[in-house]
């Protein structure tokens, strides 16, 4: 990492988490992976204000542990996570084409924390949507509940993983930190929740509707029947998704100059039925049938078949490589070359 890249990262975790964090944060980012009381000892910092640096990045994918034989743990800071800030605005403004108000909000507040359960991002979103609202109106839950789905739907928001069972079973000693696992099955699996109720609007006053004064609100909260629904279960923006978007995006654009604008839909069509049937990192696509493209294009795209099926030649054709040929079955099999 250059000199230039370690002063961006110095600059994004002051201006995002503070001095101590950026301290450690780049401490990290200059020795590699160190143990805990070795970052207090060679930065100056009390053990304390250590662990409360790390547990921020951490919650914030910006450093990761790694347990060694001998049971010592060693963070290490992420480098290209922390530069990835700079385009935090530029995943908030996808969403909100995409997605609306409320799943610009949705990313938002999941990127200014890092990771939430779903049952806080729903109501924090309705909290501020309802503020932007005129008097009498309000944001329902269930709505932003919707938006959220379309977002796991799309993987453009993903699971965190959890704490490996079998580790809170053993009667043994506490391992010195957790093992951390997902299943890639459950990672978009959205939980089945009843969340019923509506945004409410911030008081100017120190009480709440019910009059209570806030300081009492955690206790109360805390001490109440009702548990968190999706307690343990949490979510994080998917960087990668966001990504593979802007690639998305850029090859359509491509093809849109160098031919016309029916290849470019035809290659649209084709990226949006693999988008959450490829990987990001893949270099290419899931295979595609000319009948599946065909039965895809948007409605009210009026080409035959066989006008398809030339398009599809000529791109295949083409010097670029965007699309490429990958047999002769269903008309032949086609796929976008997007990793080279």
């Amino acid at each position: 990492m250059t000199q230039a890249e370690i002063k961006l990262c110095s600059l994004l975790l002051q201006e995002h988490f503070g001095e101590i964090v950026e301290k450690i944060g780049v401490h990290l980012i200059r020795t590699g992976s160190q143990p805990l009381r070795v970052i207090a000892h060679d930065t100056g910092t009390s053990l304390d204000q250590v662990k409360k640096a790390l547990c921020v990045l951490i919650q914030h994918n910006l450093v990761i542990y790694q347990v060694h034989k001998r049971g010592v743990v060693e963070y290490e800071a992420q480098c290209s996570q922390v530069l990835r800030m700079l385009r935090y605005p530029r995943y908030i403004y996808t969403t909100k084409t995409l997605y609306s108000d409320t799943g610009e909000l949705i990313v938002e507040e999941l990127l200014l924390n890092g990771k939430l359960t779903m049952s806080a991002v729903v109501k924090k979103v309705a909290d501020r949507l309802t503020e932007t609202m005129e008097d009498g109106k309000t944001m329902d839950y269930a709505e932003v509940s919707n938006t959220f789905v379309r977002l796991a739907d799309t993987h453009f928001v993903q699971r965190c993983p959890l704490v490996a069972t079998t580790e809170s079973s053993d009667p043994g000693l506490p391992p010195p930190a957790p093992t951390l696992v997902i299943n890639e099955k459950d990672m978009f699996l959205v939980p089945k929740l009843s969340l019923i109720g509506k945004g409410k609007r911030r008081r100017s006053s120190d009480e709440d509707a019910a009059g209570e004064p806030k300081a009492k609100r955690p206790k109360h909260t805390a001490d109440g029947k009702e548990p968190i629904p999706d307690d343990g279960i949490y979510w994080q923006a998917n960087l990668d998704r966001f990504h593979q978007h802007f690639r998305d995006q850029a090859i359509v654009s491509a093809v849109a100059n160098r031919m016309d604008q029916t290849s470019s839909e035809i290659v649209r069509t084709m990226l949006r039925m693999s988008e959450v049937t490829t990987p990001s990192c893949a270099p290419f696509t899931q295979p595609l049938s000319s009948s599946e493209i065909f039965r895809s294009l948007p409605v009210g795209y009026n080409i035959s078949k066989q006008v398809l099926d030339q398009y599809l030649t000529l791109l295949a054709d083409d010097p670029l490589e965007f699309v490429g040929k990958s047999g002769d079955s269903g008309g032949g099999m086609y796929v976008i070359v997007g990793c080279q």
